[in-house]
């Protein structure tokens, strides 16, 4: 199956990204139809040593992304809601839903689902989990069993603009700043331990969860999964995302982790399926990067393509928990 005809596939993306659940019991039909969904460039056989040098590879720039944030606006030239179709918020079973707010000045009230969870004398550890696609639905969180059975809380927070929310799609930028305060909602939430929280995302929320790795220091530890760390190439795949002026480099900048790899404000591993090469050049020059500037970052592969390496990969996300809370 070919993928070089983006407007063919791009319906199926938003149908698979909002409909997860079905890896669990279909692997082998969402084969198929992963192809489309990895908003990546095509596999190439480069190195991560050509890709450092190549034209195309985003530079590497000097600055903290956490204080480029402070002073950074995007400039968004087409507002509106998010791109994908959603489903209506109807909160899962055992889930609760919250509200948290985020926005300048608090101006927008969003939903996050958060697990049902006994408060007790130990405090609990607590998992950010940020859905693929641009719209939070039901399947996402039938893929959160795994973390509650070992014993952690778990939010999936929807973002600006998804779901029929108010607020402006921009792409990888404000929806951090949603990010950030849905984790801080949740790691004051009562008998949630602040210094147990963890990070980790799925496809377009593997990317969100790089970003945010890189603009606090909250996070016990981080795991992208399936995340693309070059927002150039993503974007050149998937231009019907672009709200922000694409005449500013920096706006590309500011929504690449390639970028500032060094920025990483916790321990990272990085995961992929064994079916998504075309991941690696790039995965392979961000891990190169952020090790080079001190940060501590493993890569991992696991069996199968975007959507049906995701349980195994939310399984060995728990692993990497655990040993790093040890």
């Amino acid at each position: 199956m070919t993928t070089s005809d983006d407007t063919t596939f791009r319906p199926n993306r938003r149908g698979i990204l909002a409909g997860l659940a079905v890896v669990l019991f279909a692997p082998n039909v969402m084969r198929a139809a992963d192809d489309s969904t990895t908003g990546g460039k095509p596999a190439d056989s480069k190195s991560a040593a050509a890709e450092e040098k190549a034209e195309d590879a985003p530079p590497l720039l000097s600055g903290n992304y956490s204080k480029e944030r402070r002073v950074f606006r995007t400039d968004l030239v087409n507002k509106g809601p998010a791109p994908d179709i959603y489903e209506p918020l109807v909160t899962p079973p055992m889930a609760d839903k919250l509200f948290y707010r985020s926005g300048a000045g608090g101006e927008l009230e969003l939903v996050a689902w958060v697990s049902k969870y006994t408060r007790e004398r130990t405090l609990k550890p607590a998992v950010v989990f940020l859905h693929g696609g641009n719209a939070i639905g039901q399947g996402h969180w039938q893929l959160m069993k795994p973390y509650v059975e070992a014993g952690y809380v778990v939010m999936i927070p929807s973002m600006r603009g998804e779901n029929g929310q108010k607020g402006n799609f921009s792409g990888f930028y404000d929806e951090v700043a949603d990010v950030l305060a849905a984790s801080n909602r949740l790691r004051h939430l009562p008998g949630i331990d602040p210094h147990r929280l963890f990070l980790a995302g799925h496809s377009i929320g593997g990317t969100l969860a790089m970003l945010t790795a890189m603009s606090t220091k909250r996070f016990r530890a981080a795991a992208p999964i399936s995340g693309n760390p070059d927002a150039y190439a993503f974007f050149s795949r998937y231009p019907q995302d672009i709200r922000f002026n694409t005449k500013n480099p920096r706006e590309f900048q500011m929504r690449s982790p390639l970028c500032y790899a060094h920025s990483f404000r916790c321990p990272m591993k990085l995961f992929r399926g064994t079916e998504e090469a075309h991941f690696d050049s790039r995965l392979a020059l961000l891990a190169k990067r952020a090790t080079a500037g001190g940060v501590k970052m493993d890569m991992a592969t696991v069996p199968g393509s975007h959507n049906s390496a995701l349980p195994g990969e939310i399984e060995q996300s728990i692993r990497f928990f655990e040993n790093v809370a040890t």
